[in-house]
């Protein structure tokens, strides 16, 4: 089938209802051997998804190097190229030591054995940016984002600084390589919608990327960023729409919500989302990527994947949308927002 395209905010750029999105590849959760993680992006692009989103983040430039070897082998002006500033690596020294002997980067279970350093500083981000270069081994990237500027990275005795560090330096290095064509599209990648918004009135952006504030589980985004998303034409695209996996897997034992084991609360309404799904024989996973489509302000959901059969299964997911009676029942059952815009 062939994915239907929105533009991304007030850039030029076309991008496929569904990206690729690749911190999987950086090895997350578990270590991925290159074969596959390179099959697996080369899955995406032969499927039509012209979106590909990475960072220096994802296994300390593992996932950058993996979707470069599978760039070279593809037209480079088929695909829209997303990358993130926020961090730089020194390949001289080495992460420090996680407590599991077997995990290299933090929060990764493999990754390559640089160290990362936050720096959203002007020269920071273009230091940055040029790494990035490198190791996806282009010349051009299409969409640059300021990455992890928010609470839940770091903390919030720590946000103020980090804020106004990025916005008086990362800000202007993307303002000024926007300005001088070398990027099309900027933004910034964060988990919060409210530092979403709040970044959406300090700058002048064209798209963000925001990981889980979205989905069938919890709308907070609907409130106040996603409105002023549409007010100012910046482009959204949605990270996080399965919350990091039970909406993907459903509420089974071990499910995961917010990268750990999903609390109580969560699992009841996820199995009370199901019950209604599969009353409209509607897999839970489909009804989430649809409902995650459904307003208007949403450019693109960015899914991951460590396998080609996991992209295919994303692709046809969309070839079915499921009955309007699915979303009025959710609402009417206390499952949704109210006001949250559904598929037409």
């Amino acid at each position: 089938m062939s994915l239907a395209t929105r533009t991304l905010g007030r850039s030029n750029l076309k991008v496929t209802v569904l990206g690729f999105g690749t911190a999987p590849l950086g090895d997350l959760y578990a270590r991925l051997d290159d074969a596959t993680a390179v099959a697996t992006v080369e899955a995406a692009l032969a499927a039509g998804i012209t979106l590909l989103d990475t960072s220096p983040h994802y296994g300390n430039g593992l996932a950058e190097h993996r979707c470069g070897t599978a760039l070279r082998r593809h037209e480079r002006s088929d695909v829209v190229l997303s990358t993130k500033v926020g961090r730089v690596m020194d390949p001289r020294q080495r992460p420090a030591t996680p407590a599991r002997s077997d995990v290299i980067s933090p929060g990764f279970a493999g990754g390559l054995p640089h160290k990362a350093s936050f720096d959203y500083s002007y020269d920071g981000a273009m230091r940055s940016f040029e790494q990035s270069l490198l190791r996806l081994g282009t010349d051009r990237i299409d969409v640059l984002l300021i990455h992890d500027v928010d609470v839940w990275t770091h903390g919030a005795d720590g946000i103020e600084a980090r804020f106004k560090e990025a916005m008086d330096g990362a800000y202007r290095a993307l303002a000024d390589l926007r300005d001088q064509k070398v990027i099309k599209a900027i933004g910034v990648g964060i988990n919060e919608a409210d530092m979403c918004e709040r970044f959406a009135r300090a700058g002048d952006f064209d798209c963000m990327l925001l990981a889980g504030r979205y989905s069938l589980l919890e709308q907070p985004a609907l409130e106040g960023f996603l409105p002023l998303a549409q007010e100012k034409n910046i482009g959204v695209m949605l990270g996080g729409v399965f919350n990091s996996g039970i909406l993907a897997t459903g509420a089974v034992p071990g499910a995961r919500y917010n990268y750990a084991p999903a609390p109580d609360a969560v699992m009841d309404k996820v199995r009370r989302i199901e019950a209604v799904c599969r009353a409209h024989s509607v897999p839970l996973a489909h009804a989430a990527l649809h409902f995650a489509l459904g307003h208007p302000a949403v450019a693109s959901l960015v899914l991951g994947g460590v396998a080609p059969e996991e992209v295919s299964r994303n692709v046809a997911a969309f070839a079915a949308p499921p009955p309007a009676g699915l979303w009025s029942d959710l609402k009417s059952e206390g499952l949704l927002a109210p006001d949250a815009p559904t598929p037409a």
